[in-house]
């Protein structure tokens, strides 16, 4: 046997982590868990992303949507999941608010890995075109007057869309019901055709509609204008100033994946977040892109699941009613 040289065995160790990473990776067909029906925001996202990352990690991956609990049955089913890299889950908000709600079968912090917050979007107060609300100040005012109040739809029960309505309530004395509905698409058929008063919803769903003027904005969410909404004032700017709460869109991996896999997995993430067709059809539909590292998503997590567990708390929110 030849004589190892010197610079051999160091270019042999240079070597090592690009194989330890080629070996870990896995071959064969990747699974996106979205727990929302098809059609919605977090459906979207995968379905933009899927043909960016097929191609960059020479595999398929297919959509498995687990709808069901405001997305936790699908997070069960990831949490479960072996941590081989095959697996990987889209959140959505209600991710944070879940575990104040119900016994969770599963633990965020510890049966999952955060890989990636993908992006935010604020949400938006609206109106069908048969309400006469011009402003935010209108609809609180006629939410008084009218005996029972008025009626707004959410995508479900401790969204933050729900939540952001309660506090608003209590802050403003308005009063009106909340009609929980099981995905974002059927609340909004039901405003624009006005079998509720209006809907808050992100940006990334109702854009479109207030568009085409099917619905009317009268407020939106975010700590500052979104560019596509210029004109719409915020809650801050409306005399709520702790009113800064903005929906937002994440990735994770079942717990003990290898760490070499999540970070591998977040950098093609932002790889194909960043493709040009990608990034323009996000960004039409609202959506500011983040695309975090998986530090920055955990605490980011922490934080929401402390702040809005609270407000489902002290609201005494619980999984079958709003």
């Amino acid at each position: 046997m030849g004589k190892l040289t010197r610079r051999a065995v160091i270019a042999g160790a240079l070597t090592m982590p690009f194989a330890a990473k080629a070996q870990e990776w896995p071959s064969g067909q990747m699974k996106f868990i979205v727990p929302f029906p098809a059609g919605g925001t977090l459906d979207a996202i995968a379905r933009l992303v899927q043909p960016a990352l097929q191609q960059r990690l020479g595999t398929t991956i297919i959509i498995e949507n687990r709808a069901g609990a405001a997305g936790s049955i699908g997070a069960a089913a990831a949490a479960k999941s072996p941590p081989d890299g095959r697996t990987w889950l889209f959140v959505f908000d209600t991710h944070a608010t879940n575990p104040a709600m119900q016994p969770m079968p599963f633990d965020s912090e510890t049966d999952l890995d955060p890989v990636m917050l993908v992006g935010t979007a604020p949400n938006i107060v609206a109106c069908g075109p048969s309400r006469p609300y011009q402003t935010l100040a209108e609809l609180i005012a006629a939410s008084k007057a009218k005996s029972g109040g008025l009626t707004f739809a959410s995508a479900g029960t401790a969204s933050l869309g729900h939540l952001t309505m309660l506090q608003l309530a209590k802050r403003s004395g308005a009063q009106w019901t909340h009609v929980a509905y099981k995905g974002a698409a059927p609340a909004v058929n039901d405003a624009i055709g006005g079998h509720v008063d209006m809907i808050i919803a992100a940006t990334t769903v109702l854009n479109s509609q207030i568009e085409s003027k099917m619905l009317r904005p009268l407020a939106q969410t975010g700590a500052a204008r979104h560019p596509t909404l210029s004109d719409v004032p915020t809650l801050v700017e409306s005399g709520y100033p702790d009113l800064d709460a903005t929906p937002w869109w994440g990735l994770y991996a079942p717990g003990k994946t290898p760490t070499l896999m999540i970070q591998r997995f977040n950098a093609e993430m932002v790889a194909a977040l960043k493709e040009e067709s990608v990034a323009q059809k996000l960004k039409a539909m609202g959506l500011t892109i983040v695309a975090s590292d998986p530090a920055y998503m955990r605490r980011f997590y922490t934080k929401q699941a402390h702040v809005w567990g609270q407000v489902v708390r002290d609201n005494g929110l619980r999984a079958e009613g709003g």
